[in-house]
């Protein structure tokens, strides 16, 4: 028995904004201790014995950020991230991850779908569990998760089975009643969105209940591209004919071979602040406090700042959260509205709904500084080893300062080495290129000064990423673009 883990982080996490942004996601963010939500998924299932390197499906603006976390952890040598270029739901994520082993010659493995951005704190009933459903699997069922509820809780999804384990229904979120209902029945369990089943099985049922989303996926798959050793991107125009819906609604409720795992793992899929602040340490006054932080007669507060001091007074059952370029005040138990205060980001288009300061690249990251109508200024951190494209930029001049570390430039005709306090300027026009050669990290303030400073204005004439080589826009844009 080979065991395949495939896992999902093409989500964004709204509920946790202005932290996770749909170009940050929080999968990626470190939220508890040292590694992302990510990173404790992917540490997790090297434990598993016969199992296969990953699969990792994810949005394909995600492709280098997610890159760079599994290099971090340095457990992986053959992993694959599955891009997919547009969102369909869940069903389909699982489908093009099933559709890409099997056609690597694999139909007899046990898939473990797992999403990235789950808490679990008892990892030793998290591999018991995984032991009966890889056993149940093999058995041919199609296994969920089903997590023993401590509370009524109306923001999860609910599975009632029977003494042997077979799911006689899906529930969605209940109202507060039913949810205490469920609770007092012993019955009913949390839905983990976590599944087990072999391959065979999986597309015998695919084909029954979901014929159109199982076609295209497949399609996506054989029309689809292999980057590199470690991206594969699905094809778009077949993606694009799946349907978009989750894998409970298209398959799970569907099958008559559904059964269940029930299980109490400790489990939290960090769906909101008021579910961060409930497994965070916490001060003598209840408070989970992160970052440069001064409080007085505060209670029973999240008060998280990831930029400059923040100073709390007479706060009580409150988040305070502050990012560089936002700050959210809400009643700890109306945090599941924030969701609600994203979309209204998006209805004003407001980019901070979408990217942060900094911004992450597959070289690095930038952050910007300061942002006006001629000029912009940004901090620059390339990591070791890495390279910028060779590009140039077609309406705005940079000058570039080393803060730290050594900076190897290609400006023009000329090749510079840049040590710390020195200098050099790239006209419009000029190409250029930007390279850290040396094992530390290397910083640099760029000054932007043109008619234009949008992230599109670039043609790239070589670049280690594969990265497209986009030509800058032949007149200048109406406004700022972000590429």
């Amino acid at each position: 028995m080979i065991i395949q883990p495939v896992i999902l982080a093409g989500g964004t996490g709204t509920r946790l904004w202005p932290l996770s942004r749909e170009l940050y996601p929080k999968q990626v963010i470190r939220l508890l201790g040292e590694h992302s939500l990510l990173q404790n998924t992917l540490i997790r299932v090297a434990d598993f014995a016969a199992s296969r390197p990953p699969l990792i499906v994810v949005g394909e603006e995600h492709r280098f950020m997610t890159l760079n976390q599994v290099q971090q952890l340095g457990l992986y040598d053959n992993f694959c991230i599955l891009l997919e270029p547009v969102a369909r739901n869940t069903a389909a994520a699982v489908c093009g991850a099933a559709a890409y082993h099997q056609a690597h010659g694999h139909d007899d493995d046990i898939l473990f779908i797992l999403p990235a951005d789950h808490l679990i704190s008892d990892t030793e009933a998290f591999y018991l569990a995984a032991a009966e459903a890889m056993q149940r699997a093999q058995e041919g069922y199609l296994v969920t998760f089903g997590l023993v509820p401590n509370r009524p809780e109306t923001g999860f999804g609910y599975i009632a089975a029977d003494a042997n384990g077979k799911v006689e229904r899906f529930v969605e979120k209940p109202d507060l009643a039913t949810a205490k209902q469920y609770c007092a029945s012993g019955t009913y369990l949390w839905n983990s969105g976590m599944f087990a089943f072999r391959v065979d099985t999986f597309f015998a049922e695919m084909y029954a209940h979901a014929p159109q989303l199982a076609e295209a996926m497949v399609d996506a798959v054989h029309k689809g591209k292999q980057e590199s050793k470690h991206l594969f991107s699905f094809d778009k125009e077949a993606m694009a004919r799946s349907p978009s819906i989750s894998f409970d609604h298209a398959l799970m409720e569907k099958t008559s071979r559904a059964a269940v795992v029930r299980t109490d793992m400790d489990w939290n899929d960090i769906g909101s602040w008021q579910a961060l602040w409930e497994v965070s340490d916490k001060d003598t006054h209840g408070n989970a406090v992160s970052g440069d932080v001064l409080l007085s007669d505060v209670r029973n507060c999240l008060v998280r700042s990831d930029h400059s001091l923040l100073a709390a007074i007479g706060l009580q059952d409150t988040l305070v959260v502050q990012s560089a370029d936002a700050v959210l005040v809400a009643p700890l138990a109306k945090s599941q509205e924030v969701k609600g205060m994203v979309e209204l980001l998006k209805k004003k288009q407001r980019s901070e709904y979408h990217r942060h300061r900094t911004v992450f690249r597959p070289w690095g990251s930038y952050t910007l500084l300061e942002e006006q109508k001629r000029f912009q200024i940004k901090r620059l951190t390339v990591n070791p080893g890495a390279s910028l494209s060779l590009q140039r930029h077609r309406f705005r001049h940079e000058h570039w300062v080393v803060v730290a570390g050594v900076a190897t430039v290609h400006n023009g005709g000329r090749d510079l080495v840049l040590h710390e306090d020195e200098a050099t300027h790239i006209p419009a026009g000029t190409i250029h290129r930007l390279s850290n050669n040396l094992d530390s990290p290397l910083e640099l303030i760029e000054v932007q000064i043109g008619s234009y400073l949008g992230e599109d204005d670039i043609e790239r004439f070589d670049d280690e990423y594969g990265r497209f080589k986009e030509s800058s826009p032949a007149q200048e844009p109406a406004g700022n673009g972000q590429a």
